[in-house]
Order: C-alpha cells, then structure tokens, then sequence
C-alpha cells in the first residue's frame, strides 16, 4: 500500500505540473482531463472569452420580457422535456459555436432513445447510441462502464464526466423515447484556441490518462497533490467561549495548498461537545493585510459537516472519519495569510490543524483569491423586489473571478400526517400524504449583469447530481464534486449537500449572481408548525 501510494503521489505530480492555459496554441484531451483536477487552475484570472452555462430541459414557461422587464411564470416547473426547437421527431437539446468543451452531461431517466453528437459541422455524428448508454459503457464496449468516479450513479442521478471538445460548432439531438430530465455542462473558449478532434473514440493514451484520472479522484481525502518546496505546520489550537484567536500568520508570496483539522478523543465521545465547535467556532482567513476576512465560516458548513460530523469524501473538501476534516483548496497570497479561528459560543474548545502551503513560481497577485462565506439568504427580499418570488440567493458579488460550487445546510421539519399513506414513507408521486419535499428548485446563475440565466437547471438535487429525492429511499453518497452526508431517513430532519464545480467553473467579469429556487417559505403548513431554513457556504475565486 505505501508503494502505491508514492507511485500516486509522483504520478499527480506529474500529471498537474503541465499547467493548463487558454493561453496554449492547441490543447489535448490529456490537458483536458486535467481540469477535473486543477484546483490551481480555479486561481488563474478568466480570459477574454472564456464563459460557461448549462443547457438543460427547464420548463420554457420561464421567460424575461425585454419590453416590459418582467419576469414570466418565474415558478413554472415542468422541468422534465424542455428543449430548443425541433427536427422532425427529434429535439435540439445543445446547441453552441466553439471552441468549447461539453463538462459534464446529467439525467434523471436516460432511456433507449438516442443520443447523436455532432461535431464541427460535420453531417455525421461521432456518439449515435442509445443515451442510456452514455451512462452504461464506454467507448462502445459491451461490458459496463468502469469509470467509478468519472462515470457515476449517485442516488439515481446519472453523471458523465468525460470531456467533449469542440471547435467550430456542437449540436446535441436526442430522439423519441430518450427518458426526461437532462442537463449539459460546457465552457466556451477564446477565440483561436484549438482543441482535439474528438472522433467519438478514445486513443490508448486517452483511455490510460481517464483511468489514472479516475484513480485519483477515487483516492481523494486519502492523497494529495505535494507541490515543490512545501512546509507543514502542526499547529495546537485553543479557542476558549466568545474569543478569537490566531492559529498562523503565513508571510511571504506563496500558497496555502491544504489544511486539515482534528478532534480528540473527547469530542468523539461527546456529541454535544462536537456539534457546538461545529456550529459556533468559525474559520476566519485573511490575505495580504485585508481588513475583511475573505473566508468566513463556522467549520461544519465550511466542511459540510452539519449537524454533526457526517464523514464523506468529496475532492476539495471532506471529512474522513467524523473527526478529520481536510481542505484541498488552491489559495494564493502575495504578502500573508492571517488565519483565525473564532468561537461565537460559551464552550471552550482546541483543535488540531495541519496546515501545508508552498512558494510560488509566478507573482500572486497575478492569481485569484479564494473566497467562503456564510449565507442565510440575507438578500432574499431584494431579489423578490425584481419579481423574482423564488430565487434564493446563494452568491452575489462584483468583480472578475470564479464560482467553484457550493454547501447547502437544509433544515427541513414537519408534522407527520396521521393519515397512512398508500406505499411507503408519505406516498409516491400526486398521492402523497403531505407535501414535504424542499428540492424542486433550479439553479440559476446570472453572470455580468445577465437579465436571464446562463445557466437554468431543473431541480436542486439535480444540481448536485442525484434524482427523484422526493420518492424514497432517501440515499446517502459521495463522490469527487458532490455529496450528501447527512439526511434523515424520511427526509424530516437536517439535509447537507455539496457541489464542487472544478473543470466546469463559472468564469464572470463584472459580476455573479447565482440562486437556488426556493418553494417553500421558512414556516409553513396548517398553523405555519412546520419549517423550511436554508444556510449555505459557496466557494469562489475574486480578482
């Protein structure tokens, strides 16, 4: 096993020393897988042209009108079979003029009909299959796919994360009986940037960089990238009730590249202990003498580990066994990293931290800074202002960066129907005995000063990548750019869930704006006795 893992080590050294860049006069396909990895590419400035959206089968009632600057049947919610136009029978469900490269590809019910992929204008497409079978085998084999991490069910959400390169043109079409429910993940690239020729088939070498690339990221929390000229510091900390402490004060042009925190034996033992210091004791990180903390957020939900400390491993963050957490997160500085740990509560606690950072090639102030806050939806009333009744914020900001994902912390509560229902838990589909479910809500994301979305999704934990959470059993998971650690077993109860959105970021300019459609109020049902709060943390990159 320690042989592995030092051959592991050396071959993400390896793998992630050639740095990708838009900047390149050709890319491969081997450079594009490296970006499911790249955390340090998050931290590089957005070049002119780079953008990224999703296509997806939202409900097209959905509409802004121009002339009147009102948003049209905001809530609808016929999500399932929404497309750009028609060609006979079949569905335009993408359509884009490159360069660019299709991320990820998403459905709920992949079925039998087909799925053809056209590429550069050409009359013939390089996938034609069915598009169930985009999720079940690779490269046209007969055995099922063996990609467990590139290629995964999570809770039965299919996901496809293998890269589709395109350089003048890319139309999607699916034909009758392909299932409901889909979602393209892409990126638009500068002008004049050339990719691969993807044929619809894979070269040895393409077929050995996917599979060392899906080794790694199964690996993730128990490896990590070592960068050149790295220090550890094991560092003991104490944060005693209502009092703030600082736990390193890191100077010079450099990196933080991981840290992890630790708990003793007490807090395994002590439940009331643990879920205090998760929720009151909060991670403060400061760069190069900034007043205002750019990372600001209790450690559970930074770590999305709430209530308690579910373990799951995730590639940037995670928690390995309810008392480690870890933080791969590519964070540069050009003159120091101020981190403090600050507890809001009555509790004294002490942590142990590991906390590695590395010197830089290149000046930091070249490079993006990483951000993390909390958010309660504080901004919630100015956006329903807009006649946007249901769009709950999880990001707004201004400047040039990128959006890398986010942790939503439900907390989702009712009274449970005295009425028995007809199949198990609360029912099934239209014949439910109450109906508790928080997730129809889309994913939306407005990018410098968009009226409408660039990307439109067609259900929370669609964004995440599962499906069809209202109908049981309610499945934990984890996987390298989502999760779901914790939720009760019939839905009543605290849910957390996190998406990390890494070779798919959302480069903007000007500004992000980026929301979670929200149904249900913070009370409701008879006597408003049941509850509905979100808290979430997003992660981005700022200029």
């Amino acid at each position: 096993m320690k042989n592995f893992t030092i051959f592991l080590c050396c071959f993400v050294i390896m793998i992630t020393t050639s740095k990708l860049s838009f900047a390149q006069d050709a890319l491969t396909y081997s450079s594009l897988v490296s970006r499911y990895y790249d955390l340090e590419f998050l931290a590089t400035i957005p070049e002119f042209g780079e953008n990224s959206g999703n296509f997806s089968s939202y409900d097209r009632h959905s509409k802004y009108d121009e002339t009147t600057k009102t948003y049209i049947q905001w809530e609808a919610n016929d999500d399932g079979s929404g497309y750009i136009r028609k060609e006979g029978d079949d569905i335009v469900v993408f359509e884009k003029e490159g360069p660019g490269v299709i991320w990820r590809i998403w459905s709920a019910l992949a079925k039998e009909g087909k799925i053809r992929i056209y590429l550069d204008n050409e009359k013939e497409p390089v996938i034609d299959r069915p598009f169930r079978a985009l999720f079940d085998n690779f490269d046209n084999g007969i055995p099922p796919v063996n990609f467990t991490s590139l290629i995964s069910t999570l809770s039965r959400g299919r996901n496809r994360f293998m890269p589709i390169p395109y350089n003048t043109h890319c139309k999607i079409v699916l034909e009758k009986d392909w299932g409901a429910y889909y979602q393209i993940t892409y990126t638009s690239l500068p002008k004049g940037t050339q990719l691969p020729v993807f044929t619809g088939e894979y070269s040895r070498e393409d077929c050995f960089v996917l599979a060392e690339t899906d080794r790694y990221l199964y690996n993730r929390g128990f490896t990590r990238k070592v960068y050149d000229n790295e220090i550890t510091e094991n560092i003991n900390s104490k944060a005693r009730g209502n009092s703030s402490s600082i736990v390193k004060n890191i100077k010079g042009n450099r990196a933080l590249t991981y840290f992890s925190l630790s708990l003793d034996d007490n807090y395994v033992s002590d439940k009331e202990k643990r879920m205090d210091l998760l929720k009151n004791c909060w991670i403060e990180i400061y760069w190069d003498n900034e007043a205002k903390p750019s990372v600001q957020v209790p450690v559970g939900l930074f770590f999305g580990a709430l209530p308690d400390a579910s373990p799951y491993r995730a590639y940037p963050i995670g928690c390995i066994d309810g008392r480690t957490f870890y933080s791969n997160w590519f964070m540069p500085f050009s003159k120091n990293a101020a981190i403090r740990l600050v507890n809001k509560g009555s509790m004294d606690h002490a942590i142990r931290w590991s906390i590695v950072h590395s010197s830089l090639k290149m000046p930091a102030e070249s490079l993006l800074r990483f951000h993390s806050e909390r958010n309660t939806g504080e901004k919630f009333d100015s956006i329903r202002k807009q006649g946007r009744q249901i769009d709950w914020p999880l990001l707004i900001t201004k400047g040039t960066g990128r959006f890398c994902g986010m942790t939503l912390h439900v907390l989702n509560t009712w009274e449970k129907p005295k009425e028995e229902p007809l199949t198990w838990w609360y029912g099934q589909w239209d014949k439910k005995t109450i109906d508790w479910w928080w997730g129809e809500g889309d994913e939306k994301f407005f990018v410098d000063g968009e009226k409408f979305p660039s990307t439109f999704g067609t259900g929370s934990e669609d964004y995440i990548g599962y499906a069809w959470s209202a109908e049981p059993p309610f499945a934990l998971f984890d996987s390298p750019f989502a999760a779901q650690p914790n939720t009760p077993i019939d839905g009543n109860g605290h849910t957390v869930v996190s998406r990390f959105q890494i070779a798919d970021n959302v480069p903007f300019f000007k500004s992000f704006e980026g929301v979670l459609e929200k149904y249900k109020e913070n009370r409701w049902g008879e006597n408003k006795a049941n509850v509905c709060e979100y808290e979430s943390v997003s992660y981005w990159y700022l200029k």
